[in-house]
């Protein structure tokens, strides 16, 4: 029987891989000085109904009704939750914070590549800063979690953009009606997935006519230079604008076709993209928020983060040969010859993996052959066989199985052989 449409089953070597490449994501943020918490998968539907784009609370929330009456989501991203939880502790907590989790969500979509019905995010959050400095400490750090997948600044490109930017260029260059402002951000968030005469349509549905349509595409397409004729007042309130005339220019290319739908944005907003013709689309984003946590409290907390989910991360790797080929299975078979040897074989086992080496016993009887064929299987690559008269000697035979050499080790230099033959074996990541 197959998984729920747009749900997955990890066999133990996808799991390998997945965990092989959340470990170097893991050890990369924690460098940073993030910490770690979590939250719960049901929350109350309305705070993703509030916070989290029409999109996703009106065709994507997974929503059911308890025994009390209470409308709940299962959850389809972590920021809200986050806020909430943030907002709860928040006398107790030392400001800014630097968190981050990795959690399933989940979307009513229409699977296809890259999108699926429940994915993992890791996401990473800084509460508690309007300074700039958390978008440079966010941005190294989207660049420092490439780097160590082996990912190249070629292969990918970090496009940032600022709604307060977009906001003044569409009132003042443009000259977007204020209430036209929400269905002309609508238009350029799909900008490139649609044709110009669906664009046209569309902008002239939002009220713009053939002059303002051709002002909004210059801004939209051009370098980038209009952000100087924008007012200094409005300017102030851009964090973006400051580090565009900063030597953190580099870290990043200043995009004004990244707006992002999600509501709760109020300034910087980013995405990560595959260069890649074959993948060029979003891997991950996020953006600035002023105020996400008002929803639960009336203090003001502002913060910075992004959500970076599991498959189209894993796309990316994968269209660029980047996955890793971790080796799966244990370290060594501890086999005993006879059933009468199983205690010794514990033994042994006991000690080996209280040195940390994966190490698998027999679960049912079979013969020296047999087992040594599925220690081969299993990944084994050093053999502890457990032979009467060797016992009797307390010692054992070590066998390498990528040689097929082996020899009779004393009992107590069990583990020193075992790990010679493992170190000497060319490891994969």
């Amino acid at each position: 029987m197959n998984p729920y449409r747009g749900t997955r089953d990890f066999l133990p070597e996808e799991m390998a891989v997945r965990q092989a490449v959340f470990s170097k994501f893991y050890k990369v943020i924690e460098t940073y000085g993030f910490q770690r918490y979590d939250g719960p998968l049901l929350e109350p539907a309305e705070i993703y109904e509030a916070k989290s784009g029409r999109e996703i609370a009106d065709q994507q929330l997974y929503t059911l009704t308890d025994r009390s009456g209470r409308r709940l989501a299962l959850r389809p991203e972590m920021t809200p939750s986050v806020a909430r939880i943030v907002a709860r502790f928040a006398g107790q907590l030392d400001f800014p914070l630097r968190w981050y989790s990795h959690v399933n969500c989940f979307r009513y979509e229409r699977p296809q590549r890259g999108r699926v019905r429940e994915h993992w995010q890791i996401n990473c959050d800084i509460f508690g800063s309007e300074s700039e400095v958390c978008e440079i400490e966010i941005f190294d750090l989207v660049h420092d979690l490439m780097a160590a997948v082996g990912a190249t600044r070629e292969q990918y490109v970090l496009r940032v953009n600022c709604r307060v930017i977009a906001e003044s260029a569409m009132r003042h260059i443009v000259g977007v009606p204020e209430e036209s402002l929400p269905q002309v951000f609508q238009v350029v968030d799909r900008w490139e997935k649609v044709t110009e005469e669906e664009r046209v349509a569309d902008l002239a549905e939002a009220g713009l006519d053939d002059k303002r349509i051709e002002r909004l595409n210059e801004v939209l397409t051009g370098d980038g230079g209009f952000v100087d004729e924008l007012p200094a007042d409005e300017l102030a309130d851009s964090n973006i604008a400051k580090l565009l005339k900063r030597d953190e220019r580099n870290l990043f290319k200043f995009d004004p076709l990244i707006i992002r739908a999600f509501e709760y944005y109020t300034s910087t907003v980013f995405e990560v993209f595959d260069t890649d013709p074959v993948n060029r689309r979003s891997l991950f984003g996020g953006g600035r928020y002023r105020d996400l946590a008002g929803l639960f409290t009336t203090q003001k907390i502002p913060g910075i983060g992004f959500g970076m989910g599991d498959v189209t991360v894993l796309d990316f790797l994968e269209t660029h040969g980047l996955l890793p080929t971790p080796r799966i299975g244990s370290d060594v078979a501890v086999i005993p010859v006879k059933a009468q040897l199983n205690e010794a074989a514990r033994t042994v086992t006991r000690s080996l993996r209280a040195a940390g080496i994966k190490t698998i016993l027999p679960l049912v009887e079979r013969s020296l052959s047999a087992e040594m064929k599925r220690a081969g299987r299993n990944g084994c690559r050093a053999a502890v066989i457990i032979g009467e008269n060797e016992w009797h000697r307390r010692a054992v035979t070590v066998r390498d199985m990528r040689t097929g050499e082996q020899s009779e080790v004393p009992s107590d230099q069990v583990v020193d052989r075992v790990t010679q033959i493992l170190q000497a074996e060319p490891g994969t990541d």
